[in-house]
């Protein structure tokens, strides 16, 4: 759960901040989302020091500092040799065919609880807000702010998968959109969990969104974006390179209210999830597993280290995504039995009368511990439950009492 500091703003920040312009106030919008296409298109997602200048400098200023000075660090270098081989343009029209949409900072489908990465720090060098996302599908952005990221192992067993599409057909029918990465094991149980109670899902994908990735998940992908939402930071296209899933899980972690880890070896990149929610003040929940279980070991040490709250089925975790004073859980009791509703001195006396052989009120006094005019009025009182009877020779326990 470490991770470095927030960047610390340089001379090239201070000084190209001093004129640029704030981004969506007064600035052409469609220049600014060509613009932010184009970055997206040649910037890696996560990339730390890129996206912080198109945070704050705005798009259309931070790729004329791409074309004009990219010697002044590596990392423009980089993305501006990318310059050449892309057509912004044409991909957005391409994009607006297959009903794909490019949503930037200051649309009202943005959804602003992203822009709690500008102080998240980085984890594994990556962090900052993405410089946009690509949508695809109904379900809109700024429908997420009670989403709930429900994400774990690959390998996931039998036990987790029920557990990952039951938790989330139950939070997302209590109107919390449940957002995962479209993988195998978890990933795919809580999207077809939700999907099956009909509530909303989101997929959040490391490669472009035209891309089934994994190729065995098309058609689950196809139906999200025909019926919720498919989302990316990456450009069309884009393949899902190792890395891309790390700056992907932040985005995960900051789109959501709370992220629940669902089995997770101890090498997990749903471990990695759970960070980036952490350090974005989001509720962070997981789920035990048995300790003889590899797919628990990473799960069950973020709980054990107190870095997520244990949570053993949906009411938990409605509880914790409520405000304060909702979806209050009732504390789990064993069923109340005839005993539980005995005094103490009573329970004594119970406890002293045999099972088969009738035994004499003083003998019950002596084994009880209490008074025999005492011990006598407790036996009437427990005959009237039913719990003992009289017979010849004295007292013993009926069946009811013996239960």
């Amino acid at each position: 759960m470490t991770g470095t500091p927030p960047l610390k703003r340089t001379p090239l920040d201070s000084t190209a901040l001093a004129a640029a312009p704030i981004p969506g106030a007064g600035a052409d919008r469609d220049a600014e989302r060509l613009a932010r296409a184009t970055i997206s298109m040649v910037v890696e997602p996560g990339d730390l020091r890129c996206l912080g200048l198109t945070g704050r400098l705005g798009g259309v200023e931070f790729l004329d500092v791409l074309r004009r000075h990219p010697d002044l660090r590596p990392e423009l270098a980089a993305a501006s040799a990318r310059l050449a081989e892309v057509e912004p343009e044409r991909t957005l029209e391409q994009a607006e065919r297959q009903g794909i949409r490019f949503v930037i900072p200051g649309d009202e489908e943005w959804p602003e609880q992203l822009e709690d990465l500008t102080e998240a720090g980085e984890l594994q060098q990556r962090g900052e807000v993405p410089a946009g996302l690509w949508v695809k599908g109904p379900l809109r952005l700024d429908r997420l702010g009670r989403s709930v990221a429900i994400v774990g192992s690959r390998s996931a067993t039998t036990y987790g998968d029920q557990l990952a599409s039951d938790l989330a057909a139950v939070v997302a029918a209590a109107g919390h959109p449940v957002v995962s990465g479209a993988a195998f094991g978890i990933d795919y149980a809580a999207h077809r969990g939700a999907v099956g109670a009909g509530a909303a899902t989101v997929a959040v994908l490391a490669c472009g969104v035209d891309r089934a990735y994994p190729a065995a998940h098309r058609d689950m992908l196809r139906y999200l974006g025909e019926n919720h939402a498919v989302v990316s930071e990456a450009p069309l296209g884009a393949s899902p390179f190792r890395i891309r899933f790390l700056a992907r899980n932040r985005v995960i972690a900051a789109l959501t209210r709370g992220t629940v880890v669902v089995e997770a070896a101890v090498r997990s990149g749903a471990l990695n999830t759970a960070s980036w929610a952490e350090r974005l003040n989001r509720v962070v929940m997981g789920t035990p597993g048995p300790l003889t279980s590899v797919a628990s070991q990473g799960v069950n040490q973020l709980l054990r280290s107190g870095a997520a709250t244990l949570v053993t089925g949906p009411d938990d975790v409605l509880e914790l995504l409520g405000s304060a004073g909702e979806n209050l859980t009732q504390e789990l009791r064993a069923p109340e039995q005839e005993r539980d509703r005995l005094s103490v001195p009573e329970r004594q006396v119970l406890d002293a009368v045999p099972v088969l052989e009738p035994a004499p009120t003083a003998s019950i006094a002596f084994v009880a511990g209490l008074g025999a005019p005492q011990v006598a009025h407790f036996l009437e009182g427990l005959e009237e439950r039913g719990l003992v009877e009289a017979r010849a020779g004295g007292w013993r326990l009926t069946e009811r009492g013996r239960a």
